[in-house]
């Protein structure tokens, strides 16, 4: 195995609400543990300290309204906050990162669901992350519906209601079509980094094809 196949990993999971990335995240973490990878799992916007109380003005409703561009701008302000304290260090000691949703969330959830467009998040993207980008993106895509039903069950089993679903979850279903419409072409835009796996199909089968994308590469036996 050479170095390059040896360096630490970026590794980001990506899709709208209700598609299982927080248990897939979990199930790559106990994958690399038996395999011996180092590595730390995290979450955006969040994964610091400082970064989880900027997550909080994001996603937590006040009477006061949060305009779309404020919103935008605390995104990168979390993110720079996560890469210098967490992200960076993290891969510079040779530990993997996996993530719960970077960067192309945000052209995802601000970029279209917001109607911002790609143009000042790809400034603030070159702003704040200079060159650093995912080694790899897996996309957990179901159809919007799917998606919201599983979202309103887990909240439902959590003793949640609507009230209490988060400014993201508390949207209609026309705000995650834009959302998945445009995760989809970011997928199709860029295949060598972002592959698109079936989150429909039951957890297992998603389990093996996230396996499979990392053994495609060889980064694992």
């Amino acid at each position: 195995m050479n170095i390059e196949s040896k360096r630490a990993r970026f590794v980001t999971i990506e899709g709208i609400e209700g598609v299982g990335k927080s248990t897939q995240l979990a199930r790559m973490s106990k994958t690399l543990s038996g395999l011996g990878i180092a590595h730390v799992t995290t979450r955006e916007p969040g994964g610091t300290p400082l970064a989880e109380q900027i997550r909080d003005l994001v996603l937590h409703a006040r009477t006061e309204e949060l305009p779309d561009a404020a919103e935008l701008l605390l995104m990168f302000a979390a993110r720079a906050v996560h890469l210098k304290n967490l992200i960076e260090p993290n891969l510079a000691a040779g530990r993997w990162v996996l993530c719960d949703r970077f960067t192309d969330a945000t052209y995802a959830y601000q970029g279209a669901g917001r109607g911002l467009g790609a143009d000042p998040i790809r400034a603030l993207e070159t702003l704040v992350q200079g060159t650093r980008r995912p080694d790899l993106t897996l996309l957990l895509d179901v159809p919007v519906n799917v998606g919201l039903h599983r979202a309103r069950e887990r909240n439902a089993g959590a003793g949640l209601e609507l009230r209490d679903a988060d400014r993201f979850e508390a949207q209609r279903a026309e705000f995650f079509e834009r959302v998945r419409a445009a995760y989809l072409a970011r997928a199709a835009a860029e295949p060598a980094r972002i592959v698109v796996i079936d989150a429909g199909a039951p957890a297992d089968e998603v389990s093996a094809a996230i396996t499979a994308a990392l053994r495609a590469r060889t980064w694992i036996s």
